[in-house]
C-alpha cells in the first residue's frame, strides 16, 4: 500500500511538472511572439524616421534654393532699376541725348522732356518699383515709387503707386509719409476700389502716431461712406476696441 501511495504521489508530481512545463512553453511562445511584434514595430518606426529625415533634407535643400533664387531676383531687380533710372535721366537731359537717337516728345508748356509719352519705359519703371515691394525691400520700394511719381506725373499707374507707396512707408514704420501716400490717393481718386482699404490704413497710421481723435473720425467716416462693406465692418470692430 505504501508503494502504491508513493507511485500515485510521483505521478501527481510528474503531472504537475508537465503542467508547469507546458505553461512555461506557452509563456515562451507568447514572449517570443511579442518580441517579434516589437521588433517589427521598431523596424517600421525606424523606416518612418529615416523617410522623414530624407524628406526634411529635401525640404531644406529646396528652401536654400528658394533663398538663393530670391536673392538673385532682388539683385537683378535692383540692377534693372539702377539702369532704368540712368536711362530715364539721360532722356531728360538734352546734353546727354545722342545725335542718332530721336529725342522724346517735349511738353508744349515748359519744353521739358515728356518721359510719360513712352509707355514701355513707364511700365518697366512701375514693375521695377513694385519688384522692390514684392522682395520686401520696402525702403527701396518707397524711393522707387516716389521717383516714379516725379518722372511720370500723368501715369495711368498713379493711383496704384500712391497706394503701394503708402504701404511701403507703413512697412518701413514711416507712418507720417505713409499717411501722405494714402491721403493723396483719396484726394485724387476718391472712387478708387482701394479707397476703403486706404482709409483703414490711414486710421492705422493715425493710431501709430497716437492721434486717437483722428482715428475715431476716420473709422466713423468709413462706416458712413462705405456701409455694408468689409472695410465698414472692420471699422466698426476697431471702434469698439477704442471705447
Amino acid at each position: 500500500m505504501a508503494g502504491l501511495f508513493a507511485d500515485e504521489d510521483a505521478r501527481k508530481q510528474v503531472l504537475q511538472l508537465e503542467t508547469r512545463i507546458i505553461k512555461f512553453e506557452e509563456a515562451l511562445v507568447r514572449a517570443d511572439e511579442d518580441g517579434r511584434v516589437r521588433v517589427r514595430a521598431l523596424l517600421d518606426l525606424q523606416m518612418q524616421l529615416e523617410a522623414q529625415a530624407a524628406e526634411l533634407r529635401k525640404l531644406r535643400g529646396q528652401n536654400e534654393e528658394l533663398v538663393h533664387a530670391l536673392q538673385d531676383i532682388e539683385k537683378r531687380q535692383k540692377d534693372f532699376y539702377v539702369d532704368l533710372d540712368a536711362r530715364v535721366r539721360r532722356f531728360e537731359s538734352d546734353a546727354s541725348t545722342p545725335s542718332h537717337v530721336s529725342p522724346l516728345p517735349t511738353n508744349p508748356v515748359d519744353g521739358t522732356k515728356d518721359v510719360a509719352e513712352n509707355p514701355l519705359v513707364e511700365n518697366k519703371a512701375f514693375e521695377a518699383a513694385y519688384g522692390f515691394y514684392k522682395a520686401e525691400s520696402y525702403q527701396a520700394a518707397a524711393t522707387a515709387f516716389r521717383d516714379f511719381l516725379r518722372q511720370f506725373p500723368q501715369s495711368v499707374h498713379e493711383a496704384n503707386v500712391y497706394y503701394w507707396l503708402g504701404n511701403a512707408y507703413f512697412l518701413s514704420n514711416d507712418y507720417s509719409n505713409s499717411l501722405d501716400g494714402y491721403q493723396n490717393l483719396l484726394t485724387k481718386y476718391p472712387d478708387h476700389p482701394r479707397a476703403p482699404e486706404a482709409m483703414l490704413n490711414i486710421a492705422e497710421c493715425q493710431f501709430q502716431l497716437k492721434n486717437k481723435v483722428a482715428v475715431k473720425k476716420t473709422l466713423k467716416q468709413i462706416v458712413m461712406q462705405f456701409p455694408g462693406s468689409d472695410a465698414a465692418d472692420k471699422a466698426k470692430k476697431r471702434l469698439a476696441t477704442l471705447k
